[in-house]
């Protein structure tokens, strides 16, 4: 199955476009009708949320599988109806104090597969790999892990989106071997827009750990800090100047579409 993660911003589901674009292209890829129509889709999260009287800080997961068979099988001939959708939504929302303090990554073995295996770019439930990867990290004493391609360059961390800066450029993968998250790609968008470097490039953990900055990048927490990566101290100014910058544009950027969502 597929699915997307939603953020609910005062009442406006955020970048909307952007997570149905994505959901609707990982369900052609793997051929699968997910049977509803967008706004079909969008009525039965508000409905969720109407039912648990929720408006603000709510994170939502929309989750589809290709329905019920009679027999345990991959045979996807042996489906009994139509898809299955899950929706779960939480109230949950990042504590600026605790992402402020920011996270550690520590690199694991475990690498991004090439997509003639299983395409990174796929958000689909089959999650084995970044689960691999995400226990090595915590019994390293780390928060999450730092994933590599299969030529060696960084790629993405196990949930969420990677950039470095250095020298006030933002750098981050090139999005071959990787999720291409949504708040990954507004990052981007804002680079552009106020003028900050940004370059999408192979760059090796030589580079990381010479890194000014870290952070990581997902609809939950936007940006959140990396303060360490291997046990290598990155910057002693958490977030640093840049990071912080662009936690504040993001922010700007969402207050922006709940406001044009709402007029």
């Amino acid at each position: 199955g597929v699915w997307e993660g939603f953020r609910l911003h005062k009442g406006v589901l955020v970048f909307l476009k952007e997570h149905y674009d994505r959901l609707f292209q990982g369900a052609k890829a793997v051929g699968m009708d997910l049977g509803m129509s967008r706004d079909e889709i969008t009525q039965a999260v508000r409905k969720t949320l109407d039912a648990n009287e929720m408006e603000d800080g709510v994170h939502i997961r929309v989750m589809f599988t290709r329905g019920i068979k009679k027999t345990p099988s991959q045979d996807p001939r042996l489906t009994i109806s139509g898809p299955n959708l899950v929706i779960i939504a939480e109230y949950k929302k990042a504590d600026p104090e605790s992402r402020d303090r920011g996270v550690k990554l520590f690199t694991s073995t475990v690498r991004r597969g090439s997509p003639d295996y299983l395409d990174p770019r796929l958000n689909c439930h089959s999650k084995l790999h970044e689960v691999q990867a995400l226990i090595q990290a915590l019994e390293a004493g780390a928060d999450e892990a730092l994933m590599l391609d299969v030529n060696g360059f960084v790629s993405t961390c196990n949930a969420t989106n990677f950039f470095m800066v250095k020298d006030s450029e933002v750098w981050t993968p090139t999005g071959q071997y990787c999720m291409n998250g949504i708040t990954r790609g507004k990052v981007i968008e804002v680079c552009e827009a106020v003028g900050i470097p940004c370059h999408q490039k192979n760059f090796s953990l030589y580079d990381v750990y010479g890194a000014d900055e870290a952070f990581v990048t997902g609809s939950f927490g936007g940006l959140t800090p990396v303060t360490a990566v291997d046990g290598r101290i990155l910057a002693e100014q958490i977030p640093g100047p840049v990071t912080k910058r662009l936690q504040n544009l993001y922010e700007q950027a969402i207050e922006t579409e709940s406001a044009k969502l709402k007029a």
